[in-house]
């Protein structure tokens, strides 16, 4: 009876969390849809979009406004996404510049040593150069409630309405990009055929340094969100949010924009669920169990497309 009465205000809380996972899970796609391989060290990337939002909003007053007890107004939380997003569009640029171009032709599993060795300096440089103690992180959007329910209990707050906004229509912007620009057909060329790409005079270079910039400005986006919604910021916070956005990305169809959606969403309910039966213990094991479960029975993922691989 108890876990039907929370299960409401659950799922409210899983479609905000199920959220984040997604926006994090579509820059794994992306990096992936392009250049085929799996970039570890974007959940640490994720990181440094909350430690770029804390700076950020330091910057422009925003911190300030906070600590007086009022809550910054749309340009200024605007403002706040647009830097963080840009610096680490450019973090984005120089990791794929420092650490993958150059083993670009080798084997993947070069490729993903590299991967997991760029994690490891994010984390501990993070852990440097922020200390390892995490950081408040101002309320940059009201949690007032918006929308309520007696029976069955059910409160919606205008910051979980706003992670799930953002979500859709960053989600849906990059489903622009790609599907009707001249940059994201570049995009899916290069996916399809690097070296058929090059040929056709498309610059790889540059179409896979933006794919780089936008899969991190979206992580940014989710750090802040997720910073905003937990109240604090931490250097290794990437860590486990980054496997479970992997596992989202798996699950709904790596390679899929709208299958990284659906893996983050189908993420953040299967989280609460557990929580609402009373196992919160088991809130993190849960993403790695679908991950197996997902693997056994469709590889592909919910979303995604079995291609023949010619040997």
């Amino acid at each position: 009876m108890r876990f039907l009465q929370e299960l409401p205000q659950q799922l409210v809380n899983g479609l905000a969390q199920g959220s984040i996972y997604a926006l994090i899970a579509l820059g794994y796609t992306l990096v992936y849809g392009v250049l085929r391989f799996i970039n570890f060290a974007h959940g640490d990337v994720y990181m440094l979009g909350a430690y770029a939002g804390l700076f950020a909003a330091g910057w422009v007053g925003a911190t300030r406004l906070v600590d007086q007890g009022n809550t910054p107004g749309l340009p200024l939380v605007v403002l706040i996404f647009i830097i963080a997003m840009l610096l680490c569009a450019v973090a984005g640029i120089l990791i794929e510049r420092v650490a993958y171009r150059p083993l670009r032709n080798s084997p993947r599993l070069t490729i993903l040593i590299s991967a997991i060795g760029v994690s490891m300096l994010l984390e501990y440089g993070g852990q440097a150069v922020f200390s390892a103690k995490p950081q408040p992180f101002p309320g940059l959007i009201s949690e007032r409630e918006i929308f309520t329910l007696q029976h069955p209990e059910v409160s919606v707050s205008l910051l979980q309405v706003v992670i799930v906004v953002v979500m859709v229509a960053l989600m849906a912007g990059l489903q622009t990009v790609v599907l009707k620009t001249r940059i994201g057909r570049a995009m899916r060329a290069v996916s399809l055929d690097r070296s058929a790409a090059a040929l056709m005079g498309i610059n790889t270079d540059v179409i896979i340094a933006f794919t780089f910039a936008l899969g991190a400005g979206l992580a940014a986006a989710a750090g802040i969100l997720n910073s905003t919604y937990q109240h604090s910021a931490d250097p290794l916070m990437g860590l486990m949010a980054g496997l479970k956005a992997f596992v989202a990305a798996v699950l709904g169809g790596i390679g899929s924009i709208p299958g990284a959606m659906l893996g983050g969403l189908l993420l953040g309910f299967a989280e609460v669920l557990v929580v609402a039966v009373g196992k919160s213990e088991y809130r993190d094991a849960i993403a790695f169990a679908l991950l197996i479960l997902v693997l056994l029975v469709r590889p592909s993922g919910l979303l995604g497309r079995t291609t023949a691989e010619k040997v």
